[in-house]
């Protein structure tokens, strides 16, 4: 007889938002965690992150204070005091990660290395236990690159980069994508020299319009941007040396090159469990292809061949598609249409959907919608006009949107729901939005759609007749 319905491997976003569901759903569940409760987007990703930028962000307004005829003296960062404040917000954010937390809804919590021993069995630390299902939630971990040199210097990934027993005096940063950027805005934010070398482009996932305008807001702040520069070599210093010979040199170095999945240690072979580079192999409703017993959700998780996306909103998506797929047995597949993804520098860059490059590249018939914030009227009272909104429609339908504006991820989810609605820009234009806010610009772009249709000579004309009648 098997020990749980269900046995879930890894406390992380994705783990964690499956047990919560099976066990307050009656499910005997037991959740292994080898390390720390909450998982990387808890202790080392998204929440310190974004404690870290706070900060950043606030010494960038009293900097910038005088635009509004203000004058305040130059702020002082002690790092001391900033290390307690990016630990202080994990710390109140824990409880509800934490093993008491589970225990309460009724989970099994079991600490300790999960590996499988064959198909439906696993062994935690000299413990063997079966389950009806289980669920690989293991995460993934900053990917480290071969480059020569590099295992020879110490460096920061973002595992140990919110630890902050030093100020950089000049922060060289491998990878230019969303952890790259957004620590390179922090740290420049905080006084520090940033430096961030890319073998290809910053953000290259991202609509190549939109990154300009981030990538100038970011060099007027000071950070240096190396793009389609290869490192080839690493010495003490720090010192990199690029494909072309150039050499930078600085005080501190963070690779943020990509994720890798957390396969190694879980045994899957002897779990008759398919796993590649990318992850574990999963049809569209994250199963695993192998193994049916099995599913992998969040980063580890590589369905139908797509590839993982490494969000935690992501991994609550597929916590929530598992658990209708395992426990009331429906039917669910992924759909990312409509998944939507933030870099959360200032201005933050939003987008949903297709861009228009990924538009072009299905056949789309596709037209633009623009609107700059510095057409904004709440954007310009606060003197901060950096941004556009850039809609892509087909026909009458919306199917992509990025934008680039303080707080686009907060506006990027109404867009997230005409995507995923399929929302006619006729519906979309009739919105009633409260002036004045920045969400008015895409408002503004999509009633650009309608411009010349309403004030063309043939409107004029029916305007002109139907001014006759009494």
């Amino acid at each position: 007889m098997p020990d749980f319905d269900l046995i879930v491997i890894g406390a992380g976003a994705a783990g964690l938002s499956v047990t919560a569901g099976a066990a307050q759903l009656g499910a005997s569940v037991a959740l292994i965690e080898r390390a720390t409760m909450g998982g990387d987007c808890l202790n080392t990703g998204c929440v310190p992150s974004k404690a870290i930028l706070k900060a950043a962000h606030a010494v960038r307004a009293i900097r910038d204070a005088a635009r509004y005829g203000i004058m305040a003296a130059d702020p002082v960062v002690e790092w001391d005091r900033l290390r307690a404040h990016v630990q202080g917000v994990i710390e109140t954010i824990a409880p509800v990660d934490s093993e008491a937390r589970f225990r309460g809804l009724g989970a099994t919590v079991l600490r300790g290395e999960a590996a499988f021993v064959d198909p439906a069995t696993i062994l935690v630390d000299g413990r063997r236990l079966m389950a009806r299902r289980f669920v690989i939630a293991a995460g993934s971990r900053a990917a480290v690159p071969p480059i020569p040199g590099l295992d020879q210097v110490p460096y920061w990934t973002n595992d140990s980069l919110f630890n902050l027993t030093e100020r950089p005096d000049h922060l060289l940063i491998l990878g230019g994508g969303p952890i790259g950027l957004e620590m390179a805005d922090a740290f420049a934010g905080l006084g520090c020299r940033v430096t961030v070398v890319e073998a290809g482009v910053i953000a290259g996932k991202e609509d190549p319009e939109l990154v300009d305008g981030l990538r100038r807001a970011l060099t007027a702040r000071s950070v240096v941007f190396r793009e389609g520069a290869a490192v080839t070599g690493v010495a003490p210093g720090i010192r990199l040396t690029l494909a072309d010979g150039t050499q930078i040199d600085g005080s501190h170095l963070l690779v943020a090159v990509g994720r890798r999945p957390n396969l190694e240690a879980l045994n899957l072979a002897a779990g008759n469990i398919q796993a590649g580079p990318a992850g574990i192999a999963t049809d569209r409703g994250l199963r695993s292809l192998t193994n049916k017993r099995v599913f992998a959700v969040g980063d580890i998780a590589d369905p139908a061949g797509i590839g993982p996306r490494a969000f935690t909103h992501v991994a609550s998506y597929h916590a929530g598609l598992v658990i209708r797929r395992l426990l009331f047995r429906l039917p669910a597949r992924i759909d990312y249409a409509a998944l939507p993804r933030v870099t959360y520098t200032d201005p933050e860059l939003a987008q949903v959907g297709l861009t228009e490059a990924e538009a072009a590249a299905v056949g789309l018939k596709i037209h633009i919608l623009r609107w700059p914030m510095a057409e904004n009227d709440r954007a310009i009272a606060e003197r901060d006009t950096t941004g556009l909104v850039k809609l892509i429609a087909s026909g009458n339908r919306l199917v992509g949107a990025g934008i680039l504006a303080p707080h686009a991820g907060e506006m990027i989810s109404e867009w997230t729901l005409a995507v995923a609605q399929r929302t006619k820009l006729s519906a979309l234009a009739g919105l009633i939005v409260p002036y004045p806010t920045r969400s008015e610009a895409a408002k503004r772009a999509v009633g650009s759609a309608f411009v010349a249709a309403l004030f063309s000579a043939r409107t004029k004309g029916l305007i002109r007749l139907l001014s006759r009648l009494p």
